[in-house]
C-alpha cells in the first residue's frame, strides 16, 4: 500500500503563487508516473498535469498550462506542483495521485493510489 500525503495548500490573493507538494510513503512510485487533479463543489475531479516516472514526460490541463509546473524528485519520493499567477477559478482541492504505470496520463482511471487533497483558496 501506498500512502500519498499533500501539503501547501492555503489561501492566496489572485496573481500570487503556491507550491504543492505530495510526499510518498514508498520509493516504489519512482516507477510511476504522477498526477495533480483538483475537484470543486459539484463538478468531476479534473486533471491537471501529469509526469512520467523519468520526468522525461510532463502534460498539463489547457486551463494551466504557462502557469503550472509539475515536476518530482525520486530520491525523495516527493511529488511538486509550482502554481503561479494564480486565478480565483483555480480554487479547488487539489489532489497528487500515482499511475497505474509509467506514464500519466489525463483520466483518474489510470491512477492507482491518491492522496487525501489540500484545499488551494484564490481571492479575487
Amino acid at each position: 500500500q501506498v500512502q500519498l500525503v499533500e501539503s501547501g495548500g492555503g489561501l492566496v490573493q489572485a496573481g500570487g503563487s503556491l507550491r504543492l507538494s505530495c510526499a510518498a510513503s514508498r520509493r516504489t512510485t519512482s516507477n510511476n508516473g504522477m498526477g495533480w487533479f483538483r475537484r470543486t463543489p459539484g463538478k468531476e475531479r479534473e486533471f491537471v498535469a501529469g509526469i512520467s516516472w523519468n520526468s522525461g514526460s510532463t502534460s498539463y490541463a489547457d486551463s494551466v498550462k504557462g502557469r503550472f509546473t509539475i515536476s518530482r524528485d525520486n530520491a525523495k519520493s516527493t511529488l511538486y506542483l509550482q502554481m503561479n499567477d494564480l486565478k480565483p477559478e483555480d480554487t479547488a482541492v487539489y489532489f497528487c495521485a500515482a499511475a497505474l504505470g509509467a506514464m500519466a496520463g489525463v483520466s483518474s482511471s489510470g491512477y492507482r493510489y491518491w492522496g487525501q487533497g489540500t484545499q488551494v483558496t484564490v481571492s479575487s
